[in-house]
């Protein structure tokens, strides 16, 4: 295992700055980032991964087994809310299952990032159009999350009619934007969308950072909220990620033989989203409890992969 690159992982500036976040509240300091702020910025963030998903699917010549591994992305982005959902049901609210289900059905760019640097320390290159599919794995996810808070959501008392909350799900503000904009991204040519590469590509990490600090404040005003419900968060947060990427690193030699790609396959299972379901979820399910979903994705489930997760699914993607 490369500790180098571990402790390069560890070190991520966007890690540092949720810990920072955490930290400010525990210090009791008057550090807080505007509201009108906080919301531009979540919405930026879903710009400019669909925006720059589009571009990287636009580069490649669309064959079968491309689309084979979109449809099985996609499959993977839908399944694994499906169930979480149900055994998360079991211990929380409908809000904070949902929430939790659609981060851990969608993926991490971060993660995503990781992987590709730990292929790389193996002399293994990506294929461009797994940036797309990673993309395309962001809605999904959160449509399945919101049609199941709609579904479970007892507090309503009128019966629901299932083809509003599809439509609902599908023109939610942030699902949309995010769709719009690998279309977008898909459409424009390179000539197009260099005059905007700097505001999509070199202000993407600040930003993150700054949304990272601000969930981390706002996770550390909730961050009781973590401990108070005990072990269960915990378990999920550490196990599940070790099930779904193992499951679908051995799943992902039904449809492509390529290394990189079912290893890619079996991180983008693995990995909870922090950036665009916690987005969405801040605007769409302001109930959920960032406290919970986003210490579980950033403070367990991101180590686990990057230290035990990424060379079992290595292991497996080789041997099975």
């Amino acid at each position: 295992m490369n500790f180098n690159l571990l402790l390069e992982n560890l070190t991520n500036p966007a890690l540092l700055y949720f810990i920072l976040g955490i930290v400010a509240v525990y210090l009791k300091s008057d550090l807080e980032i505007p509201q009108n702020s906080s919301k531009f910025i979540s919405l930026y963030l879903l710009f400019a991964i669909g925006f720059k998903g589009g571009q990287e699917l636009s580069h490649e010549t669309i064959t079968s087994e491309i689309l084979w591994c979109m449809l099985f992305g996609i499959s993977i982005a839908i399944i694994i809310p499906l169930y979480t959902f149900f055994v998360l049901k079991r211990k929380l609210n409908v809000f904070d299952a949902g929430a939790i289900a659609a981060a851990y059905g969608s993926i991490s760019a971060v993660t995503f990032v990781t992987a590709v640097s730990y292929l790389e320390s193996q002399q293994i290159s990506i294929h461009g159009y797994m940036v797309a599919i990673m993309a395309l794995m962001e809605s999904p996810a959160i449509i399945v999350g919101l049609v199941l808070i709609t579904l479970f959501n007892k507090e309503k008392s009128s019966k629901f009619n299932k083809s509003e909350i599809l439509r609902h799900s599908f023109t939610n503000g942030s699902v949309l934007l995010i769709l719009g904009s690998l279309i977008i991204g898909f459409l424009a040519s390179d000539k197009q969308a260099e005059g905007i590469q700097p505001f999509t590509n070199d202000l993407f990490k600040g930003f993150l950072a700054i949304f990272l600090l601000d969930m981390g404040i706002t996770s550390g005003k909730k961050l009781k909220s973590f401990f108070d419900h005990g072990w269960f968060p915990f378990a999920f947060a550490f196990l599940i990620p070790l099930v779904n990427g193992s499951l679908f690193a051995w799943l992902s030699g039904f449809i492509t033989d390529d290394v990189s790609n079912r290893f890619i396959f079996s991180i983008l299972a693995a990995s909870a989203s922090y950036i665009a379901v916690p987005a969405a979820m801040k605007i769409t399910v302001p109930k959920a409890n960032p406290g919970l979903f986003l210490p579980m994705a950033l403070a367990v489930t991101f180590p686990v992969n990057i230290t035990i997760g990424m060379p079992l699914y290595f292991f497996i993607v080789q041997n099975c």
